[in-house]
């Protein structure tokens, strides 16, 4: 049984557990950073916009972990094999970034030595995305221009606990936002049209565990003119209440039950073939990779090695309703990571 979250209330009560696990359509858990008990050297707030007609794709992320902060700039052509993440660091924010409390209303922005990264979000449905370094990679720097539009009233949020007190994990999906805007890198522009260019929002924020290995899938394409895609993803907290696997079609959210990367060679020969899988038969398919988004970061006490893949789905999901939508080719990405942090 999947408990959903109807109406709006604090996120955390006063020991600053999740008050209320389980999943919702939109942003009723209400999150403040006050509440929280942990130490700030704990506290992990991102967002991450992933822009991705198919043919090439653009990461932004601005990540508050406390100790340290990271913002991203990565830039993927999957006809050419270009693959190029740039990631510079930030000693002991603290909170300092200021990320937004709601992921509705308010802009992200963050900056440094020949960078800038800015999320502005009015809260009018439209967000606009502007990303620019200097020294993004071997052909120089990197500047990017995108505007979202046509956000769903519909998306996954999830409320997550763990077993050890005072640590949560409250997450945001927002899928198949329209994107239209330009990156322009190496004497070459890449031209994001609406028609076929869709978005994801990561919106994170929570004090997690010290070593977690999570899954996360995500697809924002259209099918036949209508905005379709998923959110699927375990291995993080105590999902009994909730899993946060949803398929959204047409604006509106269809909730699925457990959904299972079969990622092949003992989970090491990401690009392979994968299958996925699920428990209510309502999610079922074949993924062929096209690229690995691949980083390892270990410093013994600190680890984070990360794949992230992108291909091609083809398989079958059923709506709510029971009508099943037969999916070829549709560009999406599943990954794996581990986190010692």
């Amino acid at each position: 049984m999947q408990h959903e979250i109807t109406y709006s209330r604090p996120l955390l009560d006063g020991n600053g557990n999740i008050a209320e696990p389980g999943f919702a359509r939109s942003l009723l858990p209400v999150y403040s950073r006050s509440s929280i008990k942990a130490s700030p050297l704990r506290i992990k707030e991102w967002d991450y916009y992933l822009v991705n007609n198919g043919e090439f794709a653009l990461a932004l992320t601005i990540d508050d972990n406390g100790y340290m902060g990271l913002d991203s700039i990565s830039l993927l052509d999957f006809r050419t094999g270009l693959n190029i993440t740039t990631s510079p660091m930030s000693l002991m924010p603290l909170g300092k970034i200021g990320l937004p409390e709601t992921s509705v209303k308010g802009d992200t922005r963050h900056s440094g030595k020949g960078f800038e990264i800015i999320f502005e979000n009015p809260g009018n449905g439209r967000r606009r995305l502007i990303a620019r370094m200097e020294k993004f990679g071997p052909e120089g720097g990197i500047d990017a221009d995108v505007v979202l539009s046509d956000e769903p009233k519909e998306s996954m949020v999830i409320c997550t606990p763990f077993e050890k007190q005072g640590h949560f994990y409250f997450n945001q999906k927002i899928n198949c936002m329209r994107a239209s805007g330009t990156v322009r890198y190496g004497g070459r522009d890449y031209v994001f049209s609406p028609d076929v260019s869709f978005a994801v929002l990561d919106w994170g924020r929570g004090v997690w565990t010290y070593h977690n290995t999570w899954y996360w899938g995500s697809a924002s394409y259209h099918i036949n003119g209508v905005p379709f895609g998923w959110n699927i993803g375990y291995g993080f907290g105590d999902t009994s209440a909730a899993t946060e696997n949803m398929l959204f079609y047409d604006g509106k959210a269809h909730k699925l039950s457990n959904v299972k990367f079969n990622i092949p060679g003992g989970e090491k020969d990401f690009m392979s073939p994968w299958t996925f899988t699920s428990d209510d038969g309502r999610f079922e398919m074949d993924f062929v990779p096209v690229m690995d988004r691949a980083s390892c970061t270990d410093l013994k006490l600190i680890k984070s090695d990360q794949h992230q893949v992108f291909g091609r789905f083809s398989g079958k999901a059923v709506l709510d309703d029971g009508t099943v939508l037969e999916i070829s080719d549709f560009p999406g990405f599943a990954e794996k990571v581990e986190n010692k942090w």
